[in-house]
C-alpha cells in the first residue's frame, strides 16, 4: 500500500478521498489549517489504516516542507501527494480585497508549487512517485476571473512537471472536477454530485496514473464545446 498525502483533507473532497483510499488500506497523511476536523477525521479512520495528522498552511513554505520531512520520518517515502487545498471565489474578483486575492492564488497555484519544491528531492531519491493536482474545469473554461486563472495555471505548471519528472520516475496526474458539493458550494442553487465522486476518481488515478482526468466525464463536452465553438459557451454565459 501507498504512503499518500492530501492537503486540505480537513472537508470536501480531501476529506472524502481520506475516507476513500482509507477503505483500501493507503498510509495517509491529512494535512489542513484546522487541527480539531482532522484529528477527528484520523479518529474515524483509525482502525482502517495508518494515518499522520499535521496541520499546515500549504501557501507557507516553512511549513510544507515540515509536512514533507514528517511524512518521511514517519512513513520512510511519499509515494503519492495529492495537492486538494483549494479557495474559491467569496466574491466578484473585481470587489474583492486585494489580500483576498493573494490568498487565492497562494492557496490553489503557489502551494502546489511549493510542495514539488518541497516533494521532489524525497521522490528523486525514492526513484519513484506521483503528484495528484486537483485543479477544475473551471481550468479549462474562464468563469471567475483569479479563480480560473489559478486552475489554467496549475494545469500549466503540472504539463510542465510532468515532462520535467520523467527522466526520474515520478508522475503527474490532474483531476479537474466540475460543480460539486462541498463548502466552496454550499450557496450554489443547483443539483451537485457530493465529493465522492472526486474521490473515487483520484482513488482510480492512484491505482493507475493517468495524464489528466475530467470528472463527473458529463463535463468533457462542455470543454469540447469551449475549444472549438467558445461562441455557444459565451452565449450561456451571458444568458445567466
Amino acid at each position: 500500500m501507498a504512503v499518500v498525502v492530501i492537503t486540505g483533507a480537513s472537508s470536501g473532497i480531501g476529506e472524502a478521498t481520506a475516507r476513500e483510499l482509507a477503505a483500501q488500506g493507503h498510509k495517509l497523511v491529512l494535512a489542513a489549517r484546522r487541527a480539531d476536523r482532522l484529528e477527528a477525521l484520523a479518529g474515524e479512520l483509525t482502525g482502517r489504516c495508518e494515518v499522520l495528522t499535521v496541520q499546515a498552511d500549504m501557501g507557507v513554505a516553512e511549513q510544507v516542507e515540515a509536512l514533507a520531512r514528517q511524512t518521511v520520518e514517519r512513513f520512510g517515502a511519499i509515494d503519492v501527494w495529492i495537492n486538494n487545498a483549494g479557495l474559491g471565489p467569496q466574491k466578484p474578483w473585481l470587489q474583492a480585497d486585494p489580500a483576498d486575492l493573494k490568498q487565492v492564488v497562494d492557496v490553489n497555484l503557489t502551494a502546489p508549487i511549493l510542495a514539488a519544491r518541497a516533494v521532489v528531492p524525497y521522490m528523486k531519491a525514492q526513484g519513484r512517485g506521483h503528484f495528484i493536482n486537483v485543479a477544475s474545469v473551471a481550468g479549462h473554461i474562464g468563469t471567475w476571473g483569479v479563480y480560473s486563472a489559478t486552475k489554467f495555471g496549475l494545469r500549466g505548471f503540472s504539463e510542465a512537471l510532468r515532462r520535467e519528472l520523467m527522466p526520474y520516475g515520478i508522475k503527474v496526474s490532474v483531476v479537474s472536477p466540475g460543480f460539486i458539493a462541498t463548502e466552496m458550494t454550499k450557496h450554489r442553487k443547483i443539483k451537485m454530485p457530493g465529493p465522492e465522486v472526486v474521490a473515487r476518481a483520484i482513488a482510480r488515478v492512484v491505482r493507475r496514473p493517468r495524464r489528466e482526468l475530467v470528472v463527473p466525464g458529463s463535463y468533457r463536452f462542455l470543454i469540447w464545446l469551449n475549444a472549438h465553438f467558445p461562441w455557444l459557451v459565451d452565449q450561456v454565459q451571458k444568458g445567466k
